[in-house]
């Protein structure tokens, strides 16, 4: 079991259980009280310490080194996965997996960021960062998902889009934005969900839907507190200030009207229950498909359009039109 640093009095508390249960099984001695004592303190103490969660503590949560990743989820809630692989222009990216599965009988589209659970599948997945061929080979799914009527799922998790010179090269920015632009008239329900890190282009690249979800212990923001510290103060050392400046905790998301839901987690996180939390998960995704499958489909895109139209702040200057007119091609 790994603790980060603001979960080191629950250690102790862990530390002190596993030294009770030792000598009860040594010495043969009924321990049984002192036990129950200790994991009600656990309890207590786990509480304590979730509900009172600062931004930073919150970004070291969702980039825990147990916590499950778009596999974990594609493996526990849906049937009958394939995987598809390549975008058909470069290559095969690992950083980003996808393919045809089946959720309560329904055939689906999900792709989602991959890290690795290791450190040798970690540097196999490129720690999450995809590269432009990653986000072309979503856009492929999603395009084949258009053809057959298959709703669209993503799971979102990326400390950003792979920054590299080779990437850009490729057109990473390009990429992106082909993306969006795609997945903003897709013909089919989208709902995506950040279930870790949610970082600048590299998470929006696959996260526009019609629902946009967080899990509890998530973080979505242009820039992650690391780097946001390093531009303003030129070091990593204010990355708690910076975390706490960026309002990038799935409960400032949702008052900013910029995502539609939380998705509640174990106490403790994710991680200290993975199968619960895959559970849990599972619900959410069967409701919102309904709800959305019960909507037609040009009105869910007059929706979405209106969705991302209406986010954020801003205002009409005079002799400006104040309706704005979205127009795609072959509609």
């Amino acid at each position: 079991m790994v603790f980060l640093e603001f979960e080191k009095p629950l250690e102790v508390l862990y530390d002190q259980l596993e030294k009770v249960n030792q000598i009860g099984e040594q010495s043969g001695i009924d321990v049984a009280e002192m036990v129950k004592e200790l994991e009600v303190k656990i309890k207590n103490k786990r509480k304590e310490i979730y509900a009172n969660l600062n931004g930073w503590e919150k970004v070291q949560l969702s980039r825990h080194p147990e916590r499950p990743y778009s596999l974990f989820y594609i493996n526990q809630i849906f049937k009958k996965f394939v995987e598809l692989h390549g975008d058909r222009y470069f290559a095969d990216d690992k950083a980003i997996v996808g393919g045809l599965a089946t959720l309560e009988g329904q055939t689906v589209m999900v792709i989602g960021h991959q890290k690795g659970t290791n450190t040798k599948t970690r540097q196999y997945r490129n720690f999450g960062m995809s590269n432009p061929e990653g986000y072309r080979k979503a856009l492929r799914l999603m395009k084949i998902a258009e053809r057959f009527n298959f709703p669209v799922i993503t799971l979102i998790d990326t400390p950003g889009a792979y920054c590299g010179l080779e990437a850009e090269e490729r057109g990473q920015g390009e990429a992106i934005a082909r993306n969006l632009f795609e997945m903003a008239k897709l013909k089919v329900p989208i709902i995506c969900v950040v279930i870790g890190e949610g970082a600048s282009g590299g998470a929006i690249g696959i996260g526009l839907g019609d629902r946009v979800f967080m899990m509890e212990y998530t973080w979505y923001s242009v820039i992650s507190p690391e780097s946001c510290s390093s531009i303003l103060w030129h070091s990593w050392d204010h990355k708690e200030k910076a975390a706490e400046a960026l309002k990038l905790t799935s409960d400032d998301m949702f008052s900013f009207g910029l995502i539609d839901g939380i998705i509640k987690e174990p106490t403790g996180g994710a991680q200290s229950n993975p199968e619960e939390m895959a559970k849990i998960l599972k619900k959410h995704l069967k409701k919102t498909l309904l709800e959305l499958q019960e909507i037609p489909i040009k009105e869910l895109l007059k929706q979405r359009i209106e969705k991302y139209s209406n986010m954020g702040p801003y205002e009409t200057l005079e002799g400006v039109p104040s309706e704005r007119v979205v127009v795609f091609e072959n509609d």
